[in-house]
């Protein structure tokens, strides 16, 4: 049974685990106070299956520079890297 850490944490066991595995207090609390934490992910299309212009906007929105001279290929190297 996980110890109660108080109303600001929503999730104590979940909070636990992740201070045990190393995280910081604050990232932890975050996480654990996330409705959508622990369910599973995967709904974003492949990147294979995106226009260069969408994968040029996710290049843009993260950094990657040079994005404007890279092939689809490259902006999906790059964004798989980042």
């Amino acid at each position: 049974m996980a110890k109660d850490h108080g109303p600001r944490i929503k999730n104590d066991e979940q909070y636990e685990k992740l201070v045990d595995e190393g995280m910081s207090k604050e990232k932890a609390a975050r996480i654990s106070n996330d409705p959508n934490s622990g369910k599973k992910g995967g709904k974003a299309e492949k990147y294979e299956e995106r226009t260069r212009e969408e994968l040029y906007e996710k290049a843009r929105e993260i950094g990657i520079e040079g994005r404007s001279d890279m092939s689809k290929d490259q902006l999906i190297k790059a964004l798989r890297n980042h």
